[in-house]
């Protein structure tokens, strides 16, 4: 489906924990955000790519991942210190124009706050009680170069979020207490920048098993926004889960996705075929739909290989189908871990993952 979409023009953003994507946006040149200790997760939210502009939504999303960065989360901000950075953002995006050598990141904006803004503040005469720019600089130093988290917010490679059409957010090694919440907010921005500016493109975000980490995260209010808001910017929002359970553990959650999902799509049901009265409810399925949810895979042809889905449009079009992918395709996608290394490993000998998949599903075919 998400190859599909993309194939059309979609613009598509994906959070996912597991690498179930890696094929995929490989094949597509997509970008792809994951974190290692060798190469960890890097962004530049203070680039500004073509097509983007600062506007008053941008600097918003700056300001909230400072004081983010900036406050614990029980620790309110003060209006003088909202001033303050919204005045330093300004003053910082100014020199950039006036000094185009200045490369736009974290590193840069940390050097203006400690030398020009400095004497900003001395001549507007802002009190240390109104704005702590010590305490600023000092809380976030461990951004800035030299620093712990000094790769976060100074990416170099992959800056022009908002042209790229396939990107995939890969949280599966994020655990750290600092670099969750992060991530999260850019994930946000980066979204809401695509529904709002691109204008006539669909747009669709994809949220794998990750989706319940983030509503942990306090993401259950931006969830609840994303669906009740999303198709009015000719874009779509989904979530993907095994259990049911999840969705209902979070009531704004619940009420969100199921309130304002239209398009629902079931796998096999088997293990579920006992207690399938719950999920018919949650889901607001007619008795017909779960006699057609309960037939999936249950008399396919054994000279296939396929497996049946079932898809429910508004619960006024209902129907199963059979979905077949080619070995090529099959290869791309996999999620089992044997496969994946293989393709990798073919990808890596063949100088291309497109030329590594075609000599493994050629060889493949040649033993069926």
């Amino acid at each position: 489906m998400v190859r599909s979409y993309y194939e059309q023009g979609t613009h598509v953003v994906l959070v996912d924990v597991g690498h179930s994507y890696k094929g995929l946006c490989d094949m597509v040149g997509g970008y792809y955000f994951t974190y290692s200790e060798t190469d960890p997760i890097r962004f530049n939210p203070f680039f500004i790519g073509k097509g983007d502009s600062l506007d008053i939504e941008k600097k918003e999303s700056i300001k909230t991942l400072l004081l983010a960065l900036w406050k614990k989360d029980d620790e309110s901000f003060m209006r003088s210190e909202y001033v303050a950075l919204s005045n330093a953002l300004q003053g910082y995006f100014d020199q950039l124009e006036k000094d185009r050598s200045i490369f736009p990141c974290f590193n840069t904006f940390y050097e203006y706050l400690q030398t020009d803004f400095l004497e900003v503040l001395k001549k507007d005469k802002v009190k240390e009680k109104d704005f702590d720019v010590d305490n600023f600089l000092f809380v976030l130093r461990p951004f800035y170069k030299g620093g712990e988290y000094d790769f976060l917010l100074n990416a170099t490679q992959n800056l022009d979020l908002l042209q790229q059409r396939f990107i995939v957010f890969e949280l599966d090694n994020i655990k750290d207490s600092i670099l969750f919440p992060v991530v999260t907010l850019i994930i946000m921005e980066i979204f809401i920048s695509k529904m709002r500016k691109l204008k006539g493109i669909r747009k669709m975000i994809l949220i794998e098993e990750a989706w319940k980490a983030i509503a942990r995260e306090g993401m259950a209010e931006y969830i609840k926004y994303l669906f009740k808001t999303v198709r009015k910017f000719f874009g779509e929002a989904i979530v993907v889960t095994q259990e049911v359970e999840d969705i209902i553990s979070s009531p704004i959650v619940k009420q969100a996705i199921i309130n304002n999902s239209d398009c629902k799509i079931l796998l096999d049901q088997s293990k579920y075929q006992n207690k399938f009265d719950q999920i018919q409810e949650l889901l607001g399925l007619s008795d017909k739909e779960k006699s057609l949810v309960l037939s999936v895979n249950k008399a396919n042809d054994p000279k296939r290989k396929y497996k049946e889905v079932f898809i429910s449009l508004g619960g006024v079009y209902s129907k199963v189908y059979r979905t077949e992918v080619s070995m090529e395709e099959y290869l791309a996608y996999t999620t089992e871990e044997t496969e994946k290394i293989k393709v990798m490993q073919y990808a890596k000998r063949y100088g291309s993952i497109q030329k590594g998949i075609a000599v493994l599903a050629s060889e493949l075919r040649g033993t069926m």
